[in-house]
C-alpha cells in the first residue's frame, strides 16, 4: 500500500506509551529507596497503587470524552503535558501525602493515552489493520515496561531517585515536538496524505458502524456489545496490572532482590507482552484476510489469549526460582496482550462516528475497577507468599473470555437505531 503516514502516526502513539510506562513504573522500581526516605511501607504502597488506579479510572472516562470533543491532536498534548509535569514533580516529594496527590494527577492524565490511541486507530486504519495498529500501540506499553526497570535502575544508581524522576519527566516534553508537527488533522484533511492511502483508510469492509452514528453514553450502555467490552475488561485487565504494579515487589519479597537485581529481571516478562501485542494483532488481521468476519476473528484471538494465560498463572504459583518465575510471567503477559489487543479494537469495530473514545474510556474505567479489587487483595493474600493471588488471577481469566462470547452479540457492527425500523 502506497504511503505510510498512518504507520508514522501509530508509531508516535506507541512511543508515547513507552514514555507513559517508564513514568508510571519508576516509583515501583525505586520503591525500596523511596519508601525508606519518606518512611513508608508495603501497605502505603498498596494505598498509592489504589489512589493511582482510582484516578486512572476517572481519567479513562474523562479523556474518552475529551478526545471525542477536542480531537486526538490536542487530547494527546493535554494528556502528556500533565503527566510529564506530574512525574517530574515526584522529585520534590518528602511525605506520603504529596506523593499521593501527584499519583492522582499522574493517573488522571496518563489514562488519556488509551482512549486516545483507540480513537486514533479508528480514524487512521481500516478494520483489517486495526488490531495490528493496536498491537503496535500496545507493544509500546510492553517496551516501556521492558526498558523502564533497567533504565530507572541505572539512573537511580547514577543520580538517585529524585533526579531520576526529573529526567524521565523530560521525555514527554520531547515527544510533543514531533507529535504537534506531524499530527495536523484527521485523515480526511491531512495535507501529507496521498489519495491512495486516504482511499485505503476509508475502506471499512464489514466491520465498522455507520460513521454518522455517534451514540451518547446512555445509548451506548443500552447495547449489550458495550457490556461485552466493559465486563471482559473488568475481569482481564487485573492480570496485567498485577504484574505492572507488583512485579518488582514480588521479586524483592519472594527472592530478596534489591533495586539493581530488580532492574536485571523485571523487564523479561514484558518481552512476552510485546510479542503478544504484535502477534495478537497480526493473528486477527490474518484471519480477516482469509475471509473471517472481523468480530469472529477478534473473539478467536481473545479466547486463544485466555487459554494461554490460565495454565501459566497456575504454574507461576509454584515457581521456585526467579528465572522460572519471570519466564512464566512472560507467557502470561503474552497471552494477555493477544487477548486485550483485540478487545481494545472492539469500540471501533462495533461503533462509528464520535463514540469510539467514549466507550473505550468507559471500558478502561471498568478495567481499573476490576484492578482495584486485586490491588486491595494483594497485601492480604500475599502474607505467606504470592501463590493465592496467582490462583485468583487464573480464576477470573475465563470469566473475561466467557463474558465476551455471551454479550458480544452477532459477529457484525451495532446498527444505528433507525436501521432497526427499516
Amino acid at each position: 500500500m502506497k504511503g505510510g503516514l498512518r504507520w508514522l502516526i501509530v508509531s508516535l502513539v506507541g512511543l508515547a506509551t513507552v514514555i507513559n510506562y517508564i513514568d508510571r513504573n519508576a516509583l515501583a522500581v525505586m520503591w525500596p529507596a523511596v519508601s525508606k526516605d519518606i518512611g513508608a511501607d508495603k501497605a502505603d504502597y498498596a494505598l498509592l497503587v489504589t489512589i493511582f488506579m482510582v484516578a486512572y479510572a476517572c481519567g479513562q472516562s474523562l479523556f474518552g470524552k475529551v478526545f471525542d470533543v477536542i480531537g486526538t491532536r490536542m487530547g494527546f498534548a493535554v494528556s502528556i503535558l500533565v503527566w510529564s509535569v506530574s512525574i517530574a514533580a515526584h522529585s520534590v516529594v518528602r511525605s506520603l501525602g504529596l506523593l499521593a496527590l501527584l499519583r492522582v494527577t499522574l493517573g488522571i492524565s496518563e489514562a488519556g493515552n488509551w482512549p486516545g490511541a483507540v480513537k486514533a486507530n479508528a480514524l487512521w486504519f481500516p478494520p483489517r489493520e486495526r488490531a495490528l495498529a493496536q498491537g503496535i500501540f500496545n507493544s509500546g506499553a510492553a517496551i516501556g515496561a521492558i526498558v523502564s526497570a533497567p533504565l530507572v535502575a541505572l539512573l537511580f544508581e547514577l543520580l538517585g531517585w529524585r533526579a531520576t524522576f526529573l529526567v524521565v519527566g523530560v521525555l514527554g516534553f520531547l515527544w510533543l515536538l514531533p507529535w504537534l508537527f506531524v499530527y495536523r488533522a484527521d485523515p480526511g484533511a491531512h495535507p501529507w496524505l496521498s489519495q491512495a492511502e486516504r482511499a485505503h483508510i476509508a475502506d471499512r469492509g464489514d466491520a465498522s458502524g455507520k460513521a454518522g452514528w455517534s451514540p451518547n453514553l446512555s445509548q451506548l450502555l443500552k447495547q449489550k456489545q458495550s457490556w461485552a467490552i466493559i465486563v471482559s475488561r473488568f475481569f482481564l485487565d487485573p492480570v496485567w496490572w498485577l504484574f505492572v504494579s507488583w512485579l518488582p515487589i514480588y521479586l524483592a519479597e519472594t527472592f530478596g532482590f534489591d533495586v539493581r537485581q530488580i532492574g536485571l529481571f523485571a523487564w523479561v516478562p514484558f518481552v512476552g507482552a510485546m510479542l503478544g501485542s504484535l502477534g495478537g494483532g497480526w493473528l486477527s488481521g490474518a484471519l480477516i484476510r482469509r475471509g473471517w468476519k472481523t468480530l469472529s476473528a477478534r473473539r478467536f484471538a481473545v479466547t486463544l489469549g485466555g487459554a494461554i494465560m490460565l495454565p501459566a498463572l497456575l504454574l507461576t504459583a509454584k515457581a521456585a526460582t526467579p528465572l522460572s518465575a519471570v519466564l512464566l510471567i512472560a507467557v502470561i503477559l503474552f497471552g494477555f496482550q493477544v487477548a486485550i489487543n483485540n478487545i481494545q479494537t472492539l469500540p471501533s469495530d462495533y461503533y462509528g462516528g464520535g463514540a469510539v473514545g467514549t466507550i473505550a474510556g468507559v471500558g478502561g474505567t471498568a478495567a481499573v475497577a476490576g484492578t482495584l479489587v486485586t490491588t486491595w487483595l494483594v497485601p492480604v493474600m500475599t502474607r505467606h507468599g504470592y501463590a493465592p493471588i496467582f490462583v485468583l488471577a487464573a480464576v477470573i481469566v475465563p470469566l473475561g473470555v466467557i463474558s465476551l462470547w455471551l454479550l458480544g452479540g452477532r459477529a457484525s457492527p451495532v446498527p444505528p437505531p433507525q436501521s432497526d425500523s427499516q
